[in-house]
């Protein structure tokens, strides 16, 4: 895949879709040498709370907001700013840092950018010919009459696997998502994160009501049965809604949310977001990281695979070799940096870089060989590729934005409540790329595996995932496509 300086302009104009993951929203501002309340994040020795832990975190000037007690970490705020020296007489704990915050990106059409996607539907009232992506994946719906995930009878669907999708809500009544959402939790809290006084966060837990669209869309990928299809048309879709309306997400909720999904028992997590953290930075001369939040992120997903969860995760959209650690570190400075802050440590992608996820790279409608322009690669980190789209091989070859193509992303499910975005269609159906669009369709393929095979445990799933991929990119595992392009027909038919 190449890799060129037209490609890297392009990830910092910001030209990429909401379609993409998420990115990190440097917690380090102004606020941070004022003397007002900040988020830390407690990583404690063992995956449990020691007793008196909260005169001790009362005692260094910091008021417990939520508890992770199956990971042993708690979340903290305190606006005392000599608040992590004092925790560090503190006992039993292993890490505590400034918490992280991922936010949502949004994609800002101009000039001829942003002209509107038309599409005509099929004779038979459907945009299964506009597809390619689902039909390349289910070699024309031939995987459906082998597995699709769940049994319909007189209009009832029973699930056979349940894929749970941290993300930003869902729309649950959205004709294509209704028959196969069976639930879920809202983990904002009443007014939102960061003291933003969001009016219409009430922090209902049963609210997961979609903001954004960016949920409905993975949904709609893993199991939309209507005008579109997903990948499984009869698994079960749980949405844990853990972005609130201004598209931000700290650490802890996340956890928590992969937790509850694990506790919910459902069968698969598909983790459409993504952000680095770092183990190292400078701000002001004082030395800071970020491996609280790292050490919670391995614990939460190990915690989900000994519950029997396969979890996978979008690789990102940056465009960048994970193996070349260098490379990810001066991202960091070039992107999220501000005036006193420096990056040094090593890059952690979370969640994608986390032990024990399925991480899942972009490839797209028209090359075997390259990946989609913005994905994430390295030999270390992908297990396998699946179609996340693209802008077609002219704009691949032009990096011109008048001859983007957007029918070459991925078509899903969009809440039909929302305003209409530039590829979105008016009916509720929107065109997004990114490692966003490609892990949901690993996700499918992997609750299709357990539908088949509830026997089977998280690293039989991914063998399966990995033994059926086609052999994209150089012959064997590579750095682009892992061990292959995710396949559902290939892997429901196995022998």
């Amino acid at each position: 895949m190449k890799k060129t300086k037209k490609g890297m302009a392009i990830l910092a104009s910001s030209l990429l879709a909401l379609s993409l993951a998420t990115i990190p929203k440097n917690v380090m501002n102004t606020a941070h040498a004022q003397n007002v309340a900040k988020k830390y994040l407690i990583a404690y020795s063992q995956s449990s709370l020691p007793a008196g832990y909260q005169t001790a975190i009362k005692n260094a000037g910091g008021t417990v907001i939520s508890t992770m007690p199956e990971v042993g970490g708690v979340e903290v705020s305190s606006s005392d700013p000599s608040f992590l020296d004092k925790l560090g007489k503190v006992a039993n704990i292993s890490a505590a840092n400034l918490e992280r915050t991922y936010k949502l990106d949004t994609e800002k059409p101009t000039g001829a950018d942003g002209q509107p996607v038309t599409i005509t539907e099929d004779a038979d009232g459907t945009y299964w010919s506009s597809q390619w992506d689902i039909r390349h994946l289910t070699n024309e719906g031939k995987s459906f009459a082998v597995e699709s995930g769940g049994t319909e009878k007189n209009g009832k669907v029973t699930h056979k696997a349940i894929v749970g999708v941290i993300d930003t809500g869902i729309d649950a009544n959205h004709p294509d998502l209704k028959a196969n959402y069976v639930g879920g939790r809202n983990y904002v809290p009443a007014g939102g994160y960061n003291h933003e006084d969001l009016t219409d966060e009430t922090g209902d837990p049963t609210d997961v009501l979609d903001r954004e669209g960016h949920g409905t869309h993975v949904a709609g990928s893993i199991a939309g049965n209507g005008k579109i299809k997903g990948v499984g048309p009869d698994l079960g879709i749980m949405a844990y809604r853990i972005f609130d309306s201004s598209g931000s997400a700290p650490t802890a909720p996340i956890v928590e949310a992969i937790i509850g999904a694990a506790n919910d028992k459902v069968d698969v997590i598909n983790m459409s977001i993504g952000g680095f953290d770092n183990l190292k930075y400078y701000y002001e001369g004082t030395r800071y990281s970020d491996i609280a939040d790292v050490l919670l992120w391995k614990r939460a997903v190990q915690y989900a695979v000994k519950k029997n969860v396969t979890v996978v995760a979008a690789a990102g959209n940056e465009s960048l070799n994970y193996d070349d650690k260098k490379s990810l570190t001066d991202y960091m400075n070039a992107v999220y940096s501000i005036p006193g802050l420096v990056y040094k440590g090593v890059a952690v992608e979370t969640p994608g870089g986390t032990p024990g996820v399925i991480t899942v790279s972009s490839s797209n409608k028209w090359s075997t060989k390259d990946l989609a322009f913005y994905s994430n690669y390295g030999n270390s980190f992908i297990d396998v590729a699946a179609p996340g789209g693209d802008n077609g091989p002219a704009y691949a070859n032009t990096g011109n934005l008048i001859v983007r193509d957007f029918t070459y992303r991925a078509l899903a499910t969009w809440p039909t409540y929302l305003p209409q975005y530039f590829t979105t269609l008016a009916d509720g159906y929107a065109y997004l790329h990114g490692t966003s669009m490609a892990s949901p369709k690993v996700a499918g393929i992997a609750g299709l595996i357990k539908a088949k095979h509830p026997e089977y445990s998280p690293s039989q799933v991914k063998a399966v995932i990995k033994q059926t991929a086609l052999d994209y990119g150089k012959p064997g595992q590579d750095s682009l496509f892992g061990f292959g392009e995710a396949n559902a027909y290939t892997a429901v038919t196995q022998k």
